[in-house]
């Protein structure tokens, strides 16, 4: 069943990859606001989107956190150029080069992670000590940044909506990895938490989206989500870590190759929702330049 959860969360994760780009192109010309309820493309945007996510809900009750995390990851390489086509240009090298290193440095860390579907058991207690982390790392990404502009902004917001959205997914898991058949199951208030910390997720990645910079944001959240389900599976749910000592350069390579990709996206200047003419694409064809010859 694990290969089938795996197939199912990568044909959810690319409608996921395909909705985040419809709706950031939305929140760029509208902001975060709920002016976007009245654009049709991001309600198409967040339907792809809730598909997708819907599909990652199935993937989680077939296979572990460990396994089905990383399969969202390799979808930033798609989501970067589709943003791009978007706005009508090409995909500057340096978003290509940036996605890519995510990508693969994310999948090198948790390719590390030795994935054993163990059922997975969570109390009340550390449950409820969970969302409080997340609340806590939700509160401090707003307050910084609101003290930051451009792709800092970006980042720091993306870091709350990554937290957020690695909290659905783990609650998901803890309900439908637990079930085994037992529908009854689902009458918990883990159910019920589900859609509360969805919503969360969705107004945060909006804030992210918005700021324009749809390359860090997104990367952002691949980086954040996968990295904090991957802990609270380990330290909630008992999956497995690695434990051996030679896993330790390959981690720091992988970590560093992910830093490194992340950078180069957030060095890129933002997107603009509203067509430009010749002079303003000359312009700003000048400030990214320097991404071009990455």
């Amino acid at each position: 069943m694990t290969w089938v959860g795996l197939v199912i969360a990568l044909a959810g994760a690319l409608g996921y990859a395909f909705g985040a780009a419809l709706q950031q192109y939305e929140a760029v010309a509208e902001g975060a606001s709920l002016r976007l309820v009245k654009r049709p493309r991001w309600w198409i945007g967040g339907v792809i989107g809730f598909v997708g996510a819907s599909l990652h809900a199935v993937a989680l009750s077939l296979a572990p956190l460990v396994a089905v995390q990383p399969i969202s990851v390799a979808t930033l390489v798609f989501a970067v150029p589709l943003a791009a086509l978007m706005y009508g240009r090409r995909p500057y090298k340096a978003e290509i080069l940036g996605s890519i290193a995510v990508a693969v440095g994310l999948l090198w860390l948790m390719v590390l992670v030795p994935a054993h579907n163990v059922r997975p058991s969570l109390g009340s207690g550390a449950a409820i000590g969970f969302i409080v982390v997340i609340g806590l790392i939700v509160l401090a990404a707003e307050l910084v940044a609101n003290r930051l502009r451009g792709p800092g902004k970006a980042l720091v917001l993306s870091v709350g909506a990554g937290a957020v959205t690695a909290s659905v997914s783990t609650f998901v898991r803890a309900v439908g990895g637990g079930m085994n058949g037992d529908w009854g199951r689902l009458l918990h208030w883990f159910t019920l938490v589900i859609p509360v910390l969805l919503v969360g997720a969705v107004v945060m990645l909006q804030r992210s989206y918005a700021v324009g910079y749809f390359g860090i944001a997104y990367a952002g959240v691949q980086v954040v989500d996968p990295i904090t389900s991957v802990l609270a599976g380990a330290i909630l749910l008992g999956e497995p870590l690695p434990t051996s000592p030679s896993t330790a350069v390959p981690a720091m390579l992988a970590a560093a190759l992910t830093i490194g990709g992340t950078i180069t996206l957030g060095r890129l200047a933002p997107d603009h929702s509203q067509p430009v003419g010749v002079d303003a694409t000359r312009g700003s064809r000048s400030l990214t330049a320097t991404s071009d010859l990455v």
